[in-house]
């Protein structure tokens, strides 16, 4: 390699490999669930301090999130975002074990050079990322606005270098009814559990006038208690997402209408409640993107995959919030394996010695093109400031 900065990011990363490893396997050993991280956040946060980051945890009033900083350079400011929340029952079968592990160890290895490119680096903890928005969180009590650039590696069956995902939005759906005797009193009983019935019988029949692209879905999360009575109050979980913002916002309604006639239908009370934000579709930047993948390639990646192996790039996330303020890539890095995301099965694929790889090769790249998107803005920046006539100078 002809570059000698990025030789030294690569052996830096080398020497640090197996710390970045036992950490993954730790938070992957040990899954907790939004905004419950205390464990997973403390385990990233001491693994930079080590290094020499200085870390404020917690960051902004959020207990499970943490801000990192090494140096404290003039002219650029690179943030590494890490998310290590869980999915219940399924553990880590999103790999953030693996999205920790890389952007602690992309940081690690840039914080090498740091100094001659006249960059900060940082590192930033976000919860929550399954469904409750913690980046939005963060971003509304002002985090993110110092960088110049953000980006994260988030596992996959396969590598994808441009994430594409789909704006969403997050409802907690209750409904309130009336308990009574199911076969001595029916009719004194209001029957929540009906209630939710209809509701999803009514979205079902909503999906054959939805466009191409929008997904509804969701879970009930509570139906009832005992067969001899009648549901007193039945609660889930939706979502429903979109191609943009935009069109989700078309959309909402409709759906909403759905849980109403399950209401208007029984009797029951509806209470309809946010969870976090909305999340927003993806803005990439698409020339830190192309030195992205110009550095996984480096690094012995393949994208030349199947169309249909990549459907998790239309998934969600709330990485979308935070590339409408601020440069960012939210590239899929590949597992291999048959299974995909939020099975049992990808969460094993996440460890072992193809995770491992996986996590090398992820945190390089990330590092090198950090490195790559500080030197080409600082070229610019200095061409630019070249051009300007004498006269015109401060």
């Amino acid at each position: 390699m002809s570059d000698q900065l990025k030789r030294r990011v690569a052996d830096r990363l080398a020497h640090v490999a197996d710390e970045l490893v036992t950490l993954s396997n730790e938070l992957h050993d040990d899954p907790e669930l939004g905004w419950q991280e205390v464990r997973s956040s403390a385990r990233v946060a001491a693994v930079l301090e080590r290094h020499g980051f200085v870390v404020e945890r917690p960051y902004l009033g959020l207990e499970t999130a943490f801000r990192a900083v090494y140096g404290r350079g003039d002219g650029f400011t690179v943030g590494f975002l890490a998310e290590y929340d869980a999915l219940p029952a399924l553990g880590h079968a999103c790999g953030h074990n693996l999205i920790s592990a890389m952007s602690v160890g992309g940081a690690i290895a840039l914080a090498e050079v740091a100094d001659e490119l006249g960059v900060t680096v940082e590192v930033i903890g976000t919860p929550a990322e399954e469904g409750y928005g913690g980046k939005i969180e963060l971003l509304e009590r002002g985090a993110f606005t110092e960088l110049d650039f953000a980006l994260m590696a988030h596992p996959a069956p396969v590598d994808v270098a441009e994430a594409e995902p789909l704006a969403v939005a997050h409802w907690h759906i209750r409904y309130d009814g009336k308990a009574a005797h199911a076969a001595g009193y029916p009719e004194r009983g209001v029957n929540a559990n009906d209630a939710f019935l209809i509701a999803q019988t009514a979205i079902a029949l909503l999906r054959q006038q939805l466009p191409a692209g929008v997904r509804v879905h969701g879970v009930q999360t509570r139906g009832g208690e005992a067969p001899n009575a009648i549901p007193e109050r039945t609660e889930g979980r939706w979502y429903v997402r979109a191609g943009t913002t935009e069109k989700l916002l078309e959309l909402e309604q409709r759906v909403l209408n759905c849980f109403e006639a399950g209401a208007l239908a029984t009797g029951a009370a509806l209470t309809v409640t946010p969870e976090g934000g909305r999340y927003s579709e993806m803005r990439t930047d698409v020339e830190a993107l192309d030195l992205y993948r110009a550095n996984a390639v480096a690094v012995g990646r393949d994208f030349d995959v199947d169309p249909a192996a990549a459907a998790m790039n239309r998934a969600s996330t709330d990485m979308g919030n935070v590339s409408q303020v601020v440069n960012a890539i939210h590239p899929y890095i590949g597992v291999g394996g048959e299974a995909s995301n939020h099975q049992l099965e990808f969460a094993e694929a996440c460890v072992g010695p193809a995770a491992e790889q996986t996590l090398r090769d992820g945190a390089v790249a990330l590092a090198w093109t950090a490195l790559d998107v500080a030197r080409r803005r600082a070229a610019s920046a200095f061409a630019s400031a070249s051009a300007t006539p004498e006269g015109e100078r401060a």
